[in-house]
């Protein structure tokens, strides 16, 4: 049998590779999207996402999609809390309807971007395990179960471990010193009213010395908690996650003498508790110009949660991609050479300020830093402040 060939193929179906493909075929140009999932709802895709004026609902309007994006907008999903380990409430600010970073929920935003595709553009179950280079800027990608095609142009929007990262960078994320273990309280008003009043209606930081809680209030009026920790890599390693209750302890630990409506964001929390270690990518990381490869998202640029960049870099990266590709239809180096100058520079700011909001949101006098960045006190990194 041949090798199937396809002119364009991105390899990952998160909300970067949907965008490139959504805009492309706005623009009468076909790709082949290839994921490892099974299918659309083979795992859960995450809390609430912050869309920012300047680059994710830019790539959305570039997607056809701003209007349906606004009909799932989470009202009040942009109050901000900031407590202390005492519970004491530093800084409270309402939502006030600017639509300068309205909250969707992931799983909607996902689906607002599958939506339109026609069925048969994205390979569900097809998982790349590596790609190599054919000359003249073509690929051959082999994927899992022993297939493979061929490919004039391949995007990698294949998130922090990406297996087409390795045609153009060496590089490897990185361990950033801190761990999340993340949490869910459902119908939080009903189950679980301390913890509700706790969070308020958007989002809350209650911080100390090298931890946390970030969490924030979903559209079904449930809770997603990040508990936050400074630790070795290996710390959550020693934690048993299949015993949640033991689990549950270790992690509370590390927060005596915070406050009990605080600690109850994880002691009353339903369901399995879930480890997340945080991985970066070098500020400023890139590459020489690679033919017929380029990367979108956290493939190019992975970084912290800490600016509430990542998905709006996603989104962002994929529209000005697919843009270019349309700018360029004969040159598809000049394309990808005007993307990635744009894109590098982009992320090299974004992943500063992540890094910097990490750094003010844990240090030693927590959370006096966040409480002068939103008030004017610290300078405001230049994406966003740090939401998770």
């Amino acid at each position: 049998m041949s090798t199937p060939h396809h002119p364009i193929a991105i390899v990952g179906a998160g909300l970067g590779g949907l965008t490139l493909a959504r805009v492309l075929r706005l623009h009468g140009v076909e790709a082949a999207v290839f994921d490892l999932d099974a299918s659309p709802a083979a795992r859960t895709q995450g809390g609430m996402l912050d869309i920012h004026d300047d680059s994710g609902q830019v790539a959305l309007r570039a997607a056809g999609l701003f209007d349906a994006f606004l009909a799932h907008v989470h009202t009040g999903g942009q109050a901000t809390r900031v407590l202390d380990k005492d519970a004491r409430v530093l800084l409270d600010t309402p939502d006030d309807g600017d639509g300068g970073r309205p909250e969707i929920d992931r799983g909607d935003l996902r689906r607002l971007l599958l939506g339109p595709l026609p069925e048969g553009v994205i390979r569900w179950g097809a998982k790349v395990t590596g790609a190599r280079p054919l000359g003249g800027g073509r690929h051959e990608v082999a994927l899992e179960d022993g297939g493979s095609f061929t490919t004039d142009l391949l995007v990698g929007a294949d998130g922090a471990w990406s297996r087409v990262r390795p045609l153009v960078s060496d590089a490897r994320p990185a361990y950033t010193g801190i761990s999340f273990v993340e949490a869910d309280l459902p119908d939080a008003d009903v189950r679980h009213p301390v913890s509700a009043e706790v969070v308020g209606g958007g989002m809350l930081f209650a911080l100390g010395a090298g931890r946390g809680f970030l969490a924030h209030r979903e559209s079904d009026g449930g809770l997603h908690v990040y508990t936050a920790v400074e630790a070795p890599e290996e710390w959550l390693d020693g934690i048993d996650f299949t015993d949640t209750e033991a689990a549950r302890r270790a992690v509370l630990d590390h927060f005596g003498g915070w406050d009990k409506s605080l600690r109850a964001l994880v002691a009353d929390a339903e369901g399995t508790l879930v480890p997340r270690r945080i991985h970066a990518l070098p500020v400023g990381h890139r590459w020489d110009r690679t033919p017929g490869v380029t990367l979108l998202g956290d493939a190019a640029h992975l970084m912290s949660p800490f600016a509430g960049e990542g998905a709006n870099l996603a989104l962002i990266d994929g529209a000005d991609l697919g843009l270019a590709l349309v700018a360029h239809p004969e040159d598809t180096e000049a394309a990808l050479a005007a993307y990635e100058e744009k894109m590098f520079a982009r992320a090299e700011r974004s992943a500063a300020d992540s890094a910097q909001g990490g750094a003010v949101l844990f240090r030693a006098d927590a959370p006096q830093g966040l409480v002068d960045m939103f008030t004017g006190g610290l300078p405001e990194v230049s994406g966003s402040a740090p939401s998770a």
